[in-house]
């Protein structure tokens, strides 16, 4: 997975797991600051939402272009993501 940052709130998020895709995320400051609470870098946050959705679901499901703070609406649990422990960034 490669996290590309496009713009201050936009980055390009290239998956190449079992086929290759690519999905726009936006991360706006309200957004990183209520999700990440300083925890995480808004290229981090982006990086552990994909882990995380990757564990969720097919990346052909993921949308190709989304507001961060979406994935909540799917999978509630995603309020907590910077505090969930089992998805390791530094690889």
């Amino acid at each position: 997975m490669a996290v590309q940052k496009i713009n201050e709130n936009e980055f390009y998020v290239r998956i190449n797991k079992d086929t290759e895709t690519y999905h726009i995320v936006t991360v706006s400051d309200e957004a990183h600051e209520n999700l990440a609470a300083g925890d995480l870098t808004k290229e981090q946050l982006v990086k552990k939402s994909f882990l995380f959705l990757l564990q969720k679901e097919n990346q052909s499901s993921i949308l190709k272009k989304f507001h961060i703070e979406e994935i909540e609406n799917y999978f509630p649990e995603f309020s907590n993501i910077a505090k969930i422990g089992w998805i390791d960034i530094s690889g």
